[in-house]
């Protein structure tokens, strides 16, 4: 058995996948609702092939860990003052 392979001489072979450029990911298998897999692939259609859907998921994932999300009671209140402008306004 060889130490290494050209994996481009192999047919159909990608040269090197992607979890062999970042071996810090992990293949997992997870179920996640189809509508959110639909918003996240329409987000990455839109970026032009730019990324993937799973690196978008990927990302939301570490903004909530990292705590860069907005707490639901901040939008609520930002929703409602925005609110009690246009009524002001009115």
């Amino acid at each position: 058995m060889k130490d290494t392979y050209d994996s481009a001489r192999v047919s159909g072979a990608e040269p090197w996948s992607s979890h062999l450029r970042n071996p810090k990911k992990v293949r997992i298998a997870i179920r996640l609702d189809e509508d959110l897999i639909d918003d996240f692939g329409a987000i990455a259609d839109r970026s032009g092939g730019k990324v993937g859907y799973q690196t978008l998921i990927n990302s939301a994932l570490r903004e909530y860990v990292a705590g860069k999300t907005p707490k639901w009671e901040d939008t609520l209140r930002r929703i409602v003052r925005e609110d009690m402008t246009k009524n002001s306004a009115a």
